[in-house]
């Protein structure tokens, strides 16, 4: 169920015939079995419509809050709907490191041989990502035959980064600001100054290797009027700081971010397509961030 959204984008001459044809797609696949989504997304019609008008886009990037199930859904049916209308040719995730690929896989491939090839690493604790959230998205293009990739940089390669000062020239002064607004306001005040800079090296450092994974889809695995899908957390597909910002600039991208309709505050970030979805309550991460950090030493700043 739709609860706002806002977009400026129009459809071309030659879009127009794709956009058609891939709405009768959408529409078939929505009367074909999708019930059990249908309530989060299809009602409007409106997703599927945007999508349809972005035929011309090599590069679609989906940002979402990690902890709303239905901000997963979404991303499961947007591979369907793409899927569907064969104008998908790889999914590149943020949930697995680069080098995972389900490329060699089956589509009746188990889901345990999806995780294995994916590198798939689950628990909160050891930074992993919940399979039941992000299965049905990975499987959704398993079984369309569409390779999923993983796209985020390796957890080994983490700490060398934070000491890679290359990182801090890469945004204008003002964006690089915000990435060390974010790292401040992302760990709730608790993480000293001397870490910002570090610690916003990492997240510059996993935008660009998900954008080289991406922009190397987009070469070897698509054909005209086909798109890489890209999934990411919300400051990751920032258009003004994140992956956009390392894709080649003659790469045509469209960038959508989904808010829940509980947010205390409506999402200010640049992209093309900002969303409201109905969503379940968020989990305090910082009284949570404190109670674990109570017997935690202060982190130690990391040499320049």
């Amino acid at each position: 169920m739709w609860i706002a959204s806002q977009a400026s984008v129009r459809l071309t001459p030659h879009s127009s015939r794709t956009a058609l044809s891939f709405l009768a797609a959408a529409a078939a696949l929505l009367l074909g079995g999708c019930a059990h989504q249908a309530s989060t997304l299809t009602s409007s019609g409106e997703w599927q419509q945007t999508l349809a008008q972005w035929s011309d886009a090599q590069v679609i990037a989906l940002g979402e809050q990690h902890d709303q199930m239905a901000h997963h859904q979404w991303e499961a049916q947007t591979v369907q709907l793409l899927a569907a209308g064969q104008r998908l040719s790889a999914l590149v995730i943020e949930m697995a490191p680069a080098g995972g690929s389900t490329a060699s896989l089956a589509t009746t491939a188990t889901e345990e041989q999806v995780q294995q090839a994916l590198q798939w690493q689950s628990g909160a604790a050891g930074g992993g990502w919940p399979w039941q959230d992000y299965g049905p998205m990975v499987m959704n293009a398993v079984r369309a035959g569409v390779p999923v990739l993983g796209g985020n940089l390796p957890r080994a390669q983490m700490k060398q980064t934070m000491g890679q000062p290359r990182y801090d020239s890469h945004l204008p002064a003002s964006a690089w600001q915000l990435q060390l607004d974010a790292i401040k306001d992302g760990h709730c005040g608790l993480l000293p100054e001397s870490q910002f800079a570090p610690m916003a090296r990492i997240q510059l450092a996993r935008d660009e290797s998900m954008a080289k994974v991406t922009a190397t889809a987009v070469q070897q695995l698509s054909r005209p009027g086909q798109s890489v899908l890209l999934v990411a957390g919300r400051s990751h597909v920032r258009s003004d700081i994140g992956v956009p910002t390392w894709l080649p600039k003659d790469l045509k991208q469209k960038v959508a971010i989904a808010q829940s309709d509980q947010a205390p505050k409506a999402i200010n970030m640049k992209a093309d397509k900002l969303l409201t979805l109905v969503g379940n309550a968020s989990q305090d991460q910082c009284t949570q961030l404190r109670e674990q950090w109570k017997s935690r030493p202060a982190p130690k700043p990391a040499a320049n």
